[in-house]
């Protein structure tokens, strides 16, 4: 039987982003090393992302806080309600809403910045003035966007704890220490542990699959705007996949 147009593409481009990051490995333990770019990225990457990641966990954890509530005072367990949003924050909400924000604004940004150097032959100059392009544009991108992710979840999961923390207080009178103690004696490692962990594989996700659209831009202004697209909306299934088979793991290895 003959294989589908729309399922011989999405072989074709998986294979192509497998390759894709096979070269980012090769290429990211050979010298020359861009330390100085790669310190920028992160600046751009991870600096410049911590308004907007702030602001959605500030309102994440405040908004979860007083949906539930209604809730746990009709089974009369008001008084877990730091436990669970706690709980539901760091193991899962925390780290996919990060990631996918994180998407959104840094996949988008990097499709298209590569895309537009793409169209203009940006990438074409460097290699031939004998800059390696992709050493200098994708692997500091990508390295950036693993190593910042994490620090934002991290960042993101404290402040919507502490969103949380107004939210509990709105309408009730619980003291900071009391409203942090049952959070975090109700957190176990086996929560904490499997979140961070994903996180390095979602930034990574979210820095390979941006700079493999822009990289390999269609040429003109219509395909800048389809590499940016297409990087966010990509990055955000593939968070989605990586979260699920994430879940099944740590639930064979009894993490949950």
């Amino acid at each position: 039987m003959a294989i589908p147009v729309k399922t011989s593409r999405f072989l074709q481009e998986t294979g192509d982003v497998s390759v894709f990051a096979i070269r980012f490995f090769k290429e990211a333990f050979k010298p020359r090393y861009e330390i100085s770019e790669f310190i920028r990225q992160c600046f751009v990457i991870g600096y410049k992302s911590l308004p907007l990641i702030g602001l959605t966990g500030f309102i994440m954890g405040l908004v979860l806080t007083m949906q539930l509530r209604p809730s746990l005072i009709e089974y009369g367990v008001e008084s877990q309600l730091p436990a669970m949003v706690g709980i539901a924050i760091v193991r899962e909400i925390g780290p996919v809403i990060t990631a996918l924000i994180f998407a959104g604004k840094i996949g988008s940004s990097i499709g298209a910045e590569l895309g537009s150097m793409k169209v203009t032959e940006q990438i074409d100059a460097m290699e031939v003035s004998g800059t390696n392009p992709f050493k200098y544009l994708v692997v500091t991108r990508v390295l950036a966007a693993t190593l910042m992710l994490p620090v934002l979840v991290m960042l993101g999961d404290a402040i919507s704890l502490f969103g949380s923390y107004l939210g509990v207080n709105i309408r009730g009178v619980t003291s900071f220490h009391l409203f942090y103690t049952q959070v975090f004696d109700n957190l176990a490692f086996g929560d904490v542990l499997p979140a961070f962990i994903k996180s390095f594989f979602f930034g990574f996700a979210v820095g390979i699959i941006g700079c493999y659209k822009g990289y390999y831009s269609a040429k003109g202004t219509e395909g800048v705007g389809q590499s940016a697209n297409s990087a966010v909306v990509v990055s955000s299934i593939v968070i989605f996949v990586i979260d699920l088979v994430v879940v099944q793991i740590t639930d064979l290895l009894n993490l949950n």
